[in-house]
């Protein structure tokens, strides 16, 4: 298994493939919900793609986002036959590695309540008091800290 940081079109399709396998076909986000202005471009925030050799299972990305050392990670996804396998988080793990490389200290996402455990299993904190819904999909703000404060 590899996590590559996208850098070309054909790399960003294979993640927006999978996205819409998860998230359209799978949950019914509507694709205009699923697909935004950071997908426009390999360059318009970091995607990551999970790879079994060549055969991509899995994605993510994530962007700064409040200040130069907080992250959002986003749309991350594995495909149906990949999951519980421990995959997740090792896809979650390199986007962690790759924002640090790139200076992030802290980072946010929106879970789905159904994967909230397993992202406080990697550290993550429950930032909300209620869950609230994205796309149709009950989800809460979570925390985590990427790197140590001294």
């Amino acid at each position: 298994m590899e996590t590559i940081a996208v850098k070309t079109q054909q790399e960003l399709d294979r993640c927006l493939a999978i996205r819409n396998e998860v998230f359209v076909v799978e949950q019914q986000v509507p694709p205009e919900e699923e697909v935004d202005e950071f997908d426009v471009s390999p360059e318009a925030c970091h995607h990551a793609l999970l790879l079994d050799e060549d055969n991509p299972i899995g994605t993510g990305r994530w962007r700064f986002y409040s200040d130069d050392k907080t992250v959002k990670m986003q749309r991350i996804a594995l495909l149906k036959e990949s999951r519980g396998k421990g995959l997740g988080k090792e896809l979650l793990l390199a986007m962690e590695k790759q924002a640090t490389q790139e200076g992030a200290e802290f980072a946010i996402l929106d879970a789905q309540c159904h994967a909230e455990t397993f992202y406080c299993k990697l550290g993550y904190i429950t930032l909300s008091t209620e869950p609230f819904y994205d796309a149709g999909i009950l989800h809460v703000r979570m925390r985590k800290q990427l790197v140590s404060q001294e």
